[in-house]
């Protein structure tokens, strides 16, 4: 239980990992500001809150909008308090080769992706630094270090987060802030973007096993609110083998996924017709349905990471960490060797 109930704000609260995320930041009794596009996910999100012991305050914004995001920024110390916690989570996606994505289409997903985390961002400085103190959350992915096909506007915006709270932490670092940034580096996770992502795949979308569920993230989220001065956090042991092994071998990783990368993010079943996405609006608008923090990918999906529970002792984590990459490369490239024999 945290010393004091905080004020947190999280962007993409409607579903997914920020709706888990919601929820654990509750059980501590926080007040929690649920920012996001849809009404149906935005109210299950705040009676979510209430039921888990925390104060909710529902704001509908585009995190593509700076000047709404940082309106929302106002309300939330109006009505909650100042800010303590800002997690950046909301995120939309396109999956289709390069060649079938428009370029409106790369300009929305880099507008809500990218943007919308640098908005946020934006929004917090303003209203932590005059105070010193406050921590930004930057909810990333393993895909922040490694692209993978079908996804190049989802992995090209979080390659732009992780260089932005790079630069962000080198400058606060500088002016010795109280105000501290860091990024949460996720695996694959049994969200619903898989029901509601515009897709132009022959079939359904699917998280790239190992798959975990969007609890195993938000836990991961809260410990770094409370711990935000490590640069960042690795979550999933795929997350760790992804980051390590593209360091290690990333020819060998284009290779493998060449071969495997269209088939491991597809299962054998189509959408369903008359199918909505929510890249301009919400999938779940009023009156339609809240998709929730789950995905359907459950029976797959693991409640527990080793490597999370690993990185509360960082020191151990970091030869782990180097000692899983590297064994991974290795097996990798002895499998593509045999495969060319």
């Amino acid at each position: 239980m945290a010393e004091r109930s905080r004020v947190v704000v999280i962007t993409g609260a409607s579903g997914g990992v920020g709706r888990a995320t919601a929820r654990e930041f509750a059980a501590r009794g926080d007040r929690v500001a649920l920012l996001a596009r849809g009404e149906e996910g935005l109210a299950g999100a705040a009676e979510d809150v209430r039921q888990a012991g925390g104060t909710p305050l529902e704001i509908p914004v585009d995190v593509a909008d700076f000047q709404a995001v940082d309106a929302a920024a106002e309300r939330v110390e109006n009505e909650l308090g100042p800010i303590d916690v800002w997690v950046n989570d909301a995120f939309t996606g396109v999956f289709a080769p390069v060649s079938e994505i428009g370029p409106e289409e790369f300009r929305r997903v880099t507008e809500v992706t990218y943007l919308g985390y640098v908005y946020g961002t934006k929004a917090a400085l303003a209203r932590m630094l005059p105070r010193d103190r406050g921590a930004i959350v930057q909810v990333g992915s393993a895909l922040a270090y490694r692209g993978i096909p079908l996804q190049s506007a989802y992995c090209a915006a979080k390659h732009a987060i992780l260089g932005f709270h790079e630069s962000l932490r080198t400058e606060l670092l500088h002016d010795g802030a109280g105000v501290a940034t860091t990024m949460v580096q996720l695996p694959a996770v049994n969200t619903p973007q898989f029901e509601w992502v515009r897709s132009r795949l022959p079939r359904h979308a699917q998280p790239v096993p190992p798959i975990y569920q969007p609890e195993v993230a938000a836990r991961a989220i809260v410990r770094a609110a409370d711990r935000p001065r490590p640069r960042e956090y690795w979550v999933g042991g795929g997350a760790v083998q992804t980051i390590l092994g593209n360091r290690l071998a990333p020819g060998v990783l284009d290779r493998m996924l060449a071969r495997s990368g269209y088939a491991s993010q597809q299962v054998d079943k189509p959408y369903p017709r008359g199918r909505m996405d929510n890249l301009w609006e919400p999938a779940d608008k009023s009156g339609e349905h809240d998709f929730g923090a789950h995905g359907s990918f459950d029976e797959r999906g693991r409640a527990v990471s080793v490597q999370q529970w690993a990185s509360r002792r960082s020191g151990r984590l970091t030869a782990a960490a180097i000692t899983t990459g590297a064994a991974a490369a290795t097996a990798t490239w002895r499998l593509l060797r045999r495969r060319r024999g």
